[in-house]
């Protein structure tokens, strides 16, 4: 993986990145970006990973996730509930009531 990714990004493509990196606010994306601006400069998979404080198979699965479609954007968590605008006015009331000391404990409540 690593040395498909060595050298093979245009430096048109490494200017387009730092400015991704400079203007999003996602963390996640940026680590993304790094991990792949690094890899192009011949950084290994391990190296990465220790300079982002990031698991290592994080770091494949950022780079394969270029790599085969230009993804830097993580699909997990699109923050679109799953309660209508009624069931999220009663839980934040609910919420505001009873202190539980689980998350756990919020969860069967919303089940």
């Amino acid at each position: 993986m690593l040395r498909t990714m060595k050298n093979t990004l245009t430096p048109q493509q490494k200017i387009q990145l730092d400015q991704m990196h400079d203007s999003t606010r996602d963390g996640r994306v940026r680590d993304c970006i790094k991990a792949v601006l690094l890899a192009s400069e011949g950084w290994s998979q391990t190296m990465i990973s220790q300079a982002l404080r990031i698991h290592e198979s994080t770091v494949v699965r950022h780079l394969s996730d270029y790599v085969l479609s230009e993804k830097l954007k993580p699909e997990n968590g699109d923050n679109q509930s799953k309660l209508s605008a009624t069931q999220t006015k009663h839980l934040i009331e609910h919420l505001t009531e009873k202190t539980y000391s689980h998350t756990h404990q919020i969860v069967a409540y919303v089940n």
